[in-house]
């Protein structure tokens, strides 16, 4: 997946394919409509960010979706 987004002012390419995974976490189980899924990335530019997809009622209710990160939010989304 790619996309670009906005992050602290500046405009910047995030693609899944080209970046690093850092680790998966899932939150509720299969089938479960609040359930999601994200996955931590870095990429080339060192810039972090979490692509997720989920259930109806989720986050990620709209579909696959990219959410940049600062650093700070990486390490606590890893911890």
């Amino acid at each position: 997946m790619r996309k670009i987004k906005q992050f602290d002012g500046k405009r910047h390419v995030y693609d899944t394919e080209k970046s690093t995974e850092l680790g998966t976490r899932a939150f509720g189980e299969f089938g479960d409509p609040a359930g999601y899924e994200e996955t931590l990335y870095q990429n080339k530019q060192g810039f972090y960010f979490v692509m997720g997809k989920g259930g109806d009622q989720s986050p990620y209710a709209d579909g696959e979706d990219i959410r940049p990160l600062s650093e700070d939010e990486a390490s606590a989304w890893q911890a």
